[in-house]
C-alpha cells in the first residue's frame, strides 16, 4: 500500500502567517481543534437553553426580566426546546466526535500526513461554523426562532408565519442553515472515507486499525448516506414555503380559521419518512464515535487488549448497517401499517444484539484487568452505564403498542437523552481527557476531572430518572406549563427535583472549563506517552508537528492493542516499534 497517493505532498514546515496558520488553515488538528472549540461554544449555548426551560418547568410563574410580560409564554418555551435540541444535536453531537476528534486523530492514527483533501477539509469546517451562525440568527429574526421543534414537522414549518410566531423568517434560517450543515458533513464524510481507504501507513491493514478509526470511518459512511437524504427534504421544504409546490402540504388545510390556497396533493408523512431515514443514523452518527473511543480507552486502562476486537469493528459495522433500517420506529404513532410497524418492531430489537456484544465486550476486557481508574476512564464507564440505563428503555419504545402510549410523554424525554445524548457527551469528556495531552502537551488536572465526572455522572441521572416516572405516569412533553391539569400538576416536585440537579450538573461543567483552559497553560507538561499506550499518535510529538510524523512515516507491525503481551519486556506493545526493539516476534499476541 502507498501510504502518500498521488495527489498528497504532506507539508513540513508550518505555513506563515496567523490567518494561514491558525484560522484558514489547512492543517487537519487545527481545523480539528477549530470544529472543538464551536462545539464548546455550542454546547454552552445549549445549556444555557436548557436551563431556561427547566426553571420556567419548575416555576411556571416565574418573572423573566427580559421577556415582554414578565412570564416566559408558551410560544417562547417552544422556541427555546427548538433551538436546545437543534443546537446539540447538530453542533455538538455531531460537531466534536467526528469533526473535532476524527479530524485531529483519524489521520495520526493511520499514519497519515493529513487527511486526503485538505482544502475541502477547510471548507467543511468554514460551512459548518456559516450554519452556526446562521442558527443563531434566528433569534434576532422578526418572529423570533421556530417552534416547530428540532424535527421541523410540516405542515407546521412548511406554510410560513401564518401557523405561528418564529414560523417565518426564523423557520427560514433554520432550514437555510441545516441545508449548510448538510453540505458540510458530506463534503467531510468524503474526506474521512477517502483517507481511511487510502493512506494507511504501510502494514495498517484493517484488522490493526484503531476501533476509533473503525467507528468515524462507518460513522462517515451514515453521515454520507443520511445527510443526502436530509438535504433533499430541505430542499423541497424550501420549495414549499417559497414555490408554491406541495411535497408535504395537503389540500383543505385551515390554519387560525383560514383555509391555506394553492395546495393540493402533498403529504407530511413524506418529510417524516425523509428526516427519519436522516433522524436515525443520526443517533448513531453521535454515538458510535463515542463507542471507538470507549473501547480504546477501557483496553488503555485495563491494561489489556479489547476483548474480541474483530467483533467490536464487526458490531460497528453492523450498527450502521442496522441504523438505517430502524426510521419507521419513531412513526408508530404516525398511523402505519400494522405489518409495517411489526417489521420496524423487529429490526429495532435486533439492533440491540450487536450493542450487547460490545457492552459484554467492554466488560470482558476490563474483567481480570489491571484497572486505572484516571479520569478518561472514568468517563468511558461512564458512557456504558448510560448507554445501557438508555438502551433498556428504548426497548419498550420498540414495541408499537408501548410506544402509543409513551411516544409524547417524558419517557421518550429521557430514553434519548440517556443515551444519545448524555452517554455521547461522556463519550466527548473522555476523549478530552485523554488526548489533551496529545493536543496541547500538558496534562489536566486529574483531581478536577475526577471531581466533574462524580458531579456530572451523579447529576445526569438525577436530571432524567425521574422523567421515566414522569412518562409512564403520562407526562406530556412540550407543554410549557403543567400547572393547569390536575393529574400533570402532582408531577410537580419531580420537575422541581430535576431543574435543582440539572442546575447543580450545569455548574460542575464550570469545573471543566476551568480545568480546560487553565491546563493550556498552567497544566504539567505531558510526558512523551503518559498513558503508555500503544497506538501511533503517542509515537510523535505533542502536539504533534506539521506533518504528523516530522518526515519519518511509520511502519506498523502489530495490532493496536498489544497490552501485558507475553515475554514482553514491557505491558505495552506499540504499532510503531519493529519486532528487534520491541522484544517480541512481528505479530506477537496474547493469542
Amino acid at each position: 500500500m502507498n501510504p502518500l497517493p498521488d495527489h498528497v505532498h504532506p507539508a513540513v514546515a508550518s505555513p506563515s502567517g496567523f490567518f494561514r496558520r491558525y484560522v484558514f488553515s489547512t492543517d487537519h488538528k487545527v481545523i480539528g481543534l477549530q470544529y472543538y472549540f464551536l462545539a464548546l461554544a455550542a454546547v454552552t449555548i445549549g445549556i444555557v437553553l436548557s436551563l431556561l426551560m427547566r426553571v420556567h418547568l419548575a416555576w411556571p410563574q416565574a418573572h423573566w426580566p427580559l421577556v415582554t410580560g414578565g412570564t416566559l409564554r408558551p410560544e417562547q418555551y417552544l422556541a427555546l426546546m427548538t433551538m436546545h435540541g437543534t443546537i446539540m444535536v447538530f453542533f455538538v453531537l455531531t460537531t466534536a466526535p467526528l469533526g473535532a476528534f476524527g479530524n485531529y486523530f483519524l489521520p495520526i492514527q493511520i499514519g497519515a500526513p493529513d487527511m486526503a483533501f485538505p482544502r475541502i477539509n477547510m471548507l467543511s469546517f468554514w460551512f459548518t461554523l456559516a450554519a452556526f451562525l446562521c442558527m443563531l440568527a434566528a433569534f434576532a429574526v422578526p418572529g423570533g426562532a421556530p417552534i416547530s421543534g428540532w424535527t421541523a414537522y410540516p405542515p407546521l414549518s412548511g406554510l410560513g408565519s401564518v401557523t405561528g410566531p418564529g414560523e417565518g423568517m426564523g423557520q427560514t434560517m433554520w432550514i437555510v442553515s441545516i441545508g449548510i450543515f448538510c453540505i458540510a458533513s458530506l463534503l467531510a464524510s468524503i474526506n474521512f472515507i477517502t483517507t481511511t481507504i487510502e493512506m494507511r501507513a504501510p502494514g495498517m491493514n484493517l484488522t490493526r486499525m484503531p476501533l476509533t478509526v473503525w467507528a468515524w470511518f462507518v460513522t462517515a459512511v451514515m453521515s454520507l448516506l443520511s445527510f443526502g437524504a436530509l438535504l433533499a427534504a430541505l430542499i423541497m421544504l424550501v420549495l414549499d414555503r417559497s414555490a408554491g409546490t406541495s411535497f408535504f402540504t395537503p389540500a383543505g388545510l385551515v390554519v387560525n380559521g383560514e383555509l391555506q390556497s394553492g395546495y393540493s396533493g402533498g403529504w407530511p408523512l413524506l418529510w417524516e419518512h425523509l428526516f427519519w431515514f436522516f433522524g436515525h443514523p443520526e443517533v448513531y452518527i453521535a454515538i458510535l464515535p463515542g463507542m471507538g473511543v470507549t473501547s480504546h480507552v477501557i483496553s488503555n486502562f485495563s491494561r489489556k487488549p479489547v476483548f474480541g476486537y474483530r467483533a467490536m469493528a464487526a458490531t460497528l459495522c453492523a450498527i450502521g448497517i442496522l441504523g438505517f433500517l430502524l426510521w419507521g420506529h419513531h412513526m408508530f404513532v404516525s398511523g402505519m401499517n400494522p405489518y409495517s410497524s411489526l417489521a420496524f418492531s423487529a429490526l429495532t430489537l435486533s439492533i440491540g444484539v450487536p450493542s450487547a456484544v460490545k457492552t459484554f465486550n467492554w466488560l470482558g476486557t476490563m474483567w481480570g484487568g489491571k484497572i486505572q481508574f484516571d479520569t478518561p476512564m472514568l468517563f468511558s464507564i461512564g458512557f456504558v452505564s448510560f448507554f445501557v440505563t438508555g438502551g433498556l428503555s428504548g426497548i419498550f419504545l420498540a414495541q408499537p403498542a408501548l410506544d402509543n402510549l409513551l411516544h409524547a410523554t417524558y419517557y421518550v424525554v429521557a430514553h434519548f437523552h440517556l443515551v444519545m445524548g448524555v452517554a455521547a457527551i461522556f463519550g466527548i469528556f473522555s476523549a478530552t481527557y485523554y488526548w489533551f495531552p496529545k493536543m496541547f502537551g500538558r496534562m489536566m488536572d486529574e483531581t478536577l476531572g475526577k471531581l466533574h465526572f462524580w458531579l456530572t455522572f451523579v447529576g445526569a441521572y438525577c436530571i432524567f430518572m425521574p422523567m421515566h416516572f414522569m412518562g409512564i405516569y403520562g407526562g406530556i412533553r412540550r407543554y410549557a406549563d403543567w400547572t393547569g391539569a390536575t393529574y400533570l400538576a402532582a408531577l410537580q416536585p419531580l420537575h422541581l427535583f430535576a431543574t435543582i440537579a440539572a442546575l447543580v450538573t450545569a455548574a460542575a461543567q464550570l469545573i471543566f472549563f476551568y480545568n480546560f483552559v487553565s491546563s493550556l497553560t498552567r497544566g504539567e507538561k505531558a510526558a512523551e506517552n503518559p498513558w503508555r499506550a500503544t497506538t501511533l499518535e503517542w509515537s510523535t510529538a505533542s502536539p504533534p508537528p506539521v506533518d504528523n510524523f516530522a518526515g519519518a512515516f511509520p511502519t506498523v507491525y502489530r495490532g493496536p492493542y498489544e497490552y501485558s503481551v507475553p515475554g514482553a519486556p514491557q505491558d505495552f506493545t506499540p504499532q510503531h516499534l519493529p519486532p528487534e526493539l520491541a522484544g517480541v516476534s512481528e505479530g506477537a499476541t496474547h493469542a
